[in-house]
């Protein structure tokens, strides 16, 4: 997020039909991005040999445009991420640019290592190292920036099923690199009846890095159509809105409290049972010491829930602890509009939460991702926090 974290003008990622690199800047341009002025910045990648074919068309009777990026000789890709850190190190383009893209491939990176049991910087990217894709990559960031977008939503990603070739052979649909950035962050998806690949990895990437999965409100001013490359049964288009938040007030919610009193529960059991909770749809779950009968210290186990999932949590809470019987009781919580976002510091983008009360914003980082750069970067977590805080003010 540039500039502060009050969020100005933002954008949502309407994925009717997936998303991939060249869709994503192809709804950029759409949206208002000049492309000379694109070609322009790209230019500064320290490499040549490539132009970007920018051209208005439709998609089953909705026009839009379609980004291609052509490579006069073909590239064979295998970079890793250090190769990829170097290109965008040595490039002319803003210190903003290159941390955004730096964290798309970063977020890559983990992807794939998890799904070919290496580490980040043991990943060769194939397909997504190859120049056209570092292109799609890069022009994204720089088109976000270039366009003043504070921050990004996206709507659930559409899978399809089926294969796809790779430079590792067949994989399956979705591709594995993809439904591992798709997992990381818990994206929301929706099936599709198709065998075609919807989402791409470098589409996976671009929005699980940029965007949170929501659709805000907001006032629209600005509407992008990125057409895919192929004819489908419906308009294989990724649509962009861009525009301004919309102030909302607190609003209010109800939930249903659950607690059992334990005084026979060893610590491992009881951090076991929080973890089995909380999949099971828990909001919050926590213990409080009590002193119990018999003068045993014990404590008092309390979880917040939907009413929906009362009955199902009630349930797990008998089967995974020695609890006889549950309290249930009804309650109602006031809650501020949150969004999450990211904030530009020395370190990289650090992910943030940011509530809105009173017309005004607070932001909180994100203790998961300042943990990963304060191992990544050997330094203090809390140097990662205060920069955090310091990108937001």
């Amino acid at each position: 997020m540039a500039g502060g974290f009050g969020a100005s003008r933002i954008a949502y990622f309407d994925c009717f039909s997936g998303a991939s690199g060249d869709m994503v800047l192809g709804a950029l341009i759409d949206a208002g991005l000049e492309p000379a002025s694109l070609e322009s910045d790209l230019q500064k990648l320290p490499f040549s040999g490539w132009k970007l074919d920018v051209a208005r068309s439709t998609r089953a009777g909705l026009a839009g445009t379609q980004v291609k990026v052509s490579v006069e000789h073909p590239d064979p890709g295998h970079r890793t991420l250090k190769d990829v850190t170097e290109i965008l190190e040595s490039s002319g383009l803003p210190a903003s640019v290159r941390a955004r893209a730096l964290s798309i491939f970063g977020r890559l990176a983990e992807a794939e290592g998890r799904v070919h049991g290496v580490s980040a910087h043991d990943v060769q990217f194939h397909d997504v190292g190859a120049i056209d894709a570092i292109v799609d990559v890069v022009g994204a960031a720089i088109a976000l920036d270039a366009l003043g977008i504070d921050q990004c939503f996206a709507s659930p990603l559409p899978l399809g099923h089926g294969a796809v070739q790779s430079a590792h052979g067949v994989l399956p649909l979705p591709a594995p690199a993809t439904l591992a950035l798709i997992a990381s962050v818990a994206a929301p998806t929706r099936p599709m009846a198709t065998e075609f690949e919807l989402v791409t990895p470098t589409g996976a990437a671009i929005l699980t890095t940029v965007a949170s999965f929501s659709q805000p409100p907001m006032t629209i001013d600005a509407v992008g159509v990125g057409l895919g490359a192929r004819d489908l049964a419906w308009p294989n288009v990724l649509r962009l809105w861009v525009g301004a938040p919309t102030a909302t007030d607190l609003y209010t919610g109800e939930i249903t409290v659950i607690e059992t009193n334990l005084d026979d529960s060893s610590p491992e059991q009881l951090a076991f049972a929080m973890e089995r909770f909380f999949d099971a749809g828990a909001l919050d779950v926590f213990f409080t010491p009590a002193q119990m009968k018999k003068n045993r210290p014990g404590v008092v186990l309390t979880i917040l829930a939907n009413p929906a999932q009362a009955d199902r949590l009630a349930r797990a809470v008998l089967r995974e602890t020695s609890s006889l019987g549950v309290r249930f009781r009804s309650a109602q919580r006031l809650m501020t509009p949150r969004r999450n976002a990211s904030v530009e510091t020395a370190f990289g983008l650090i992910q943030v939460k940011i509530k809105t009360i009173d017309g005004e914003d607070v932001l909180a980082p994100e203790y998961e991702d300042c943990a990963r750069v304060a191992r990544d970067r050997g330094v203090p977590i809390a140097a990662v926090y205060a920069a955090a805080l310091r990108a937001g003010l």
